[in-house]
This record gives structure tokens, sequence and C-alpha cells, in this order.
């Protein structure tokens, strides 16, 4: 079986896939991100990785074919989010295509492309083949999936589109991984000692109100996207928790203290599952984008951990064949 598996992702973000698969097993050979902030925030946390700051369209994957073990991309979600006017693969940002070149290019073993919960509706059916065809016709077994962050162990509903391909030659091991056997933590415990850091009094009282999971934390665009906690539906069930979604705050609130808190940038980036410490830059508008749009690192890891197992059955059973071949040969 081989160790140590390769990976080249596209479109890092904030880097929760790509700390995701790390912690799964992959090494990263390069992380192509367009956005400077974003490639900030990689290589202020993670100064080992090979951060390409550039745009995908323009980065070739030549140089890497028969390098990578798995090329990943979170391909941005506003032309598929219900937030944005959905227009598939009429949006100028649907990068799908840039992924599908690079398959060619690089001829990875494994394929995983993750997106937002919009891009399964029957609205894209006929994209959504398309991607699956093109998939296939490039050497792939593909396998889609809606997973929900909440089965991983994330506190937050989050339900993502995740794309899986195995190349051909390689026999499909591959399945999706099961939810874990224990229910997230409430928004409460997950954020008491973060709500409590500052003496605010009540914060008891609040974690006990808090005691469900969280809605799924919005980023938003570029042009859009905001310091608060999404439009006024997601608003409301922040508010059934008691959080103002109104608005993010700087900091736990202080021992005086009055009324409904708000989620500051730490507490967010807990909800979707970072590590605490990880930068999100100073400025707390872009913080919020780039948190409310990343890959919850915990179910890029368990996704990532099950590429591995299929790969490691997969190789295994060719080298397997070829020893007995040899042995009758």
């Amino acid at each position: 079986m081989k160790k140590g598996y390769t990976s080249l992702e596209i479109c890092t973000g904030a880097g929760g896939q790509a700390l995701g698969l790390e912690l799964a097993g992959f090494r990263h050979m390069a992380l192509v991100e367009f956005e400077e902030q974003y490639c900030e925030c990689l290589k202020v946390n993670k100064p080992d990785w090979n951060v390409i700051c550039k745009d995908v369209r323009d980065f070739s994957g030549i140089p890497y074919r028969g390098k990578i073990d798995l090329l990943a991309g979170g391909v941005p979600c506003p032309p598929f989010s219900v937030a944005g006017k959905q227009l598939g693969q009429d949006d100028e940002r649907d990068l799908f295509p840039e992924m599908l070149r690079l398959v060619n290019e690089i001829n990875p073993r494994a394929v995983l492309i993750e997106n937002v919960k919009g891009f399964m509706e029957p609205k894209f059916d006929s994209y959504r083949t398309s991607i699956i065809y093109a998939l296939m016709r490039s050497g792939y077994r593909p396998h889609i999936k809606l997973l929900n962050a909440s089965d991983y162990g994330v506190p937050q509903l989050r339900p993502r589109a995740v794309i899986v391909a195995i190349r051909r030659d390689i026999p499909d091991y591959f399945d999706f991984p099961k939810p874990l056997d224990n229910p997230p933590v409430t928004v409460g415990e997950a954020l008491l000692d973060l709500m409590s850091k500052n003496g605010w009094p009540h914060s008891a009282a609040w974690a006990r109100r808090a005691d469900k999971i969280a809605p799924t934390l919005v980023g938003g665009s570029k042009k859009h996207g905001g310091p608060d906690l999404g439009p006024t539906r997601a608003r409301q069930a922040w508010a059934e928790l008691g959080v103002d979604g109104r608005g993010v705050a700087d900091d736990s609130p202080d021992a005086s203290f009055q009324g409904m808190p708000k989620l500051s940038p730490a507490m967010m980036a807990r909800i979707q599952g970072f590590p605490d410490g990880w930068y999100f830059g100073v400025r707390k508008t872009s913080a919020c984008r780039m948190i409310g749009n990343a890959f919850p690192p915990p179910v890029a890891e368990a996704v990532g951990i099950e590429i591995i197992k299929a790969l490691d059955n997969g190789i295994a059973d060719i080298t397997s064949k070829k020893q007995i071949s040899q042995a009758f040969a």
C-alpha cells in the first residue's frame, strides 16, 4: 500500500478543505487561490504549504501530471447558491470547466469537488449530469452525495454537495463516510467558554438556551458579503438560539453586557469546525466571508479518510493481482 498520498487543491479559500485533507493524511503539493487576502491567511496559518496565488484559469496542471493522487477543489458556490441568482453555468464565476480541464491535465488517481446544496436542485440536473459524464469520459467513476456537516461533529446543519471520482484503472472501493454515532454538541456547549471569557455573567444561562446546532453559516460574495449572519430567515433561526444575527462582534461580551450577544469571528470559526487560533486577517467583514464560505475541516477530513482507504484498497488489489499473475507466469 502507498503511504503519503499527494494532493493539489484549487479555490482553496481560507483552507478548510485543505486542513481537513491534511489531517486525513494527504500531503499538499500546491494550493491555488486567487484572492490575496485568502492567500495571506493560508501562508500565515500554514507556512509550509505551497500557496500559489493566481487565477486558476491561468494555472496549468501539466507540470503535475502523474505526481498527484488527489485533485480537490471547492469551486465557487454563488452560481448555485439560493442566496444568489443561481445562474449556474451562465455565471462567470463558474469554475467547473477549469476543474475538468485540470482533471485531464493532471490525471490524478482521485478527484474531490464540493459545492452548496443548491447544486443538487432539479434546475441544475442537466448541468450536474454533464459534469458527471465529463468525469466518466475522462476515465473516472464518480460518486455524488449531499453530506450534512452535523453528521461529522460540526455543530451546524450545513449540507454540502460532494463529488468523489476514482480513476477507472483503480478498483473502486470508495464509499462516503458514515455519520458519527454521537450527535454534535449544541451551539451553547460549543461556545460557552468563548461567551464567558470576558466575564459575562449570563453566559451559562445563554448556553442553556442555545441548546441546538447552528443554522448554516453564510459568507456571502466579495461584493455582497457582510459582517452578519445572513438574511432574515437565518437571523430568526439565530435569534431562537439567543444570538443577534444582525452583525458580528469584535470580541466576546464583557461583564457589563446586556441583551442578546452577537457572535465573534472566533465563535464563527469554531462553529465551522476550524481549530482555535486559525488566522482570518484583521478585517471583520473579510473574516466572516472566509469563515462562512469554507468547507468544514471535519467533513473534509472524513471524506479524505475514505478516499485514502479506497486508494489503499484499490492499489493493494492491483498489486495482489500482479503478484498472482507473476506467480503463474
